[in-house]
């Protein structure tokens, strides 16, 4: 496959000498090349962890191959069925980690400063709240959300707000809630047994630099307070951690117990294109049918 692209690359430049001819055609060429081999690099990468759920990687709509290891992690404890999930930080809603739970039948809601990509309205089991998140109001957001979905717990929480993540989870967690799966953003930059999270600032925007988040050893000791179990980071772009209530401990007795063991380093390759296009009116049906 690979070696097909680069024939097929090789002579779209023999056929125009001058680059500037033709840049959207050899552009495409280049970026079709580019998740080719990234999607080969991840496989070997996947396959080459010490943790089993890095296997299971896959994408559907995550921005890397966190769908896979949330599936499989609720397959082993029971729970793909049906439930509830609330996500922080959607971005246009195209493109995170609940929409996979949206497919299989769940109900949830949605936060996120962006507009979303189509036209929403809620239903019995889908809302979305447009709001800027702070640890002061986070808690009765996602009152508001399991009362909309006349829910009285959660089952899959999923936070990725490119900053105060730590703060957010943790605000959460003393109110009691406490899903059987946790999957938060974590700074990928700082392995094990390095401890960093950023000063809580509730104005804090990211600015595309490394002042963000925290480490995965700091998550893991929070999440750790509370009975929870660092399970999983994901491979293709190593940006989530997946925690799991410690109920569940005996379905992942071949997770590593180090947290090094299950550390994935910065890898911020995500999919260009990844199968067709991604459609808003899917979406659109999908949540607010």
């Amino acid at each position: 496959m690979i070696v097909r692209h680069l024939r097929k690359l090789s002579r779209s430049l023999k056929r125009y000498n001058d680059f500037f001819k033709a840049p959207v055609q050899i552009l495409a060429e280049v970026r079709g090349l580019a998740d080719l081999v990234l999607r080969q690099q991840t496989r070997e990468f996947q396959a080459a962890q010490p943790n089993p759920l890095n296997r299971f990687g896959g994408k559907c709509f995550s921005q890397g191959d966190q769908d896979g290891i949330t599936l499989e992690i609720l397959r082993r404890i029971g729970a793909l069925k049906g439930g509830t999930y609330a996500e922080f930080g959607v971005g246009n809603g195209t493109e995170n980690n609940t929409l996979i739970l949206a497919m299989l039948g769940w109900k949830g809601f949605w936060v996120g400063g962006e507009k979303l990509a189509f036209n929403y309205r809620p239903s019995p089991h889908f809302t979305f709240f447009k709001e800027w998140v702070t640890r002061e109001n986070i808690l009765d957001i996602a009152n508001r959300g399991m009362s909309h979905l006349a829910a009285s717990a959660l089952d899959v929480v999923s936070i990725d707000m490119d900053g105060n993540d730590y703060y957010f989870a943790e605000a959460l967690l003393n109110q009691r809630i406490r899903p059987k799966l946790f999957i938060v953003e974590y700074n990928a930059k700082f392995p094990p047994p390095i401890a960093f999270k950023i000063k809580y600032d509730p104005e804090h925007v990211w600015k595309g630099d490394d002042y963000m988040g925290a480490s995965l050893e700091s998550l893991a000791g929070l999440f750790r307070g509370f009975d929870y179990q660092l399970i999983c980071c994901n491979s293709q772009t190593g940006t989530d951690a997946f925690f799991v209530n410690r109920d569940y401990a005996n379905e992942f007795s071949d997770v590593p117990a180090d947290t090094a063991d299950i550390y994935v380093e910065p890898r911020y390759h995500a999919y260009r294109r990844y199968g067709h296009n991604v459609s808003a009116k899917l979406i659109e049906e999908l949540l607010c049918a």
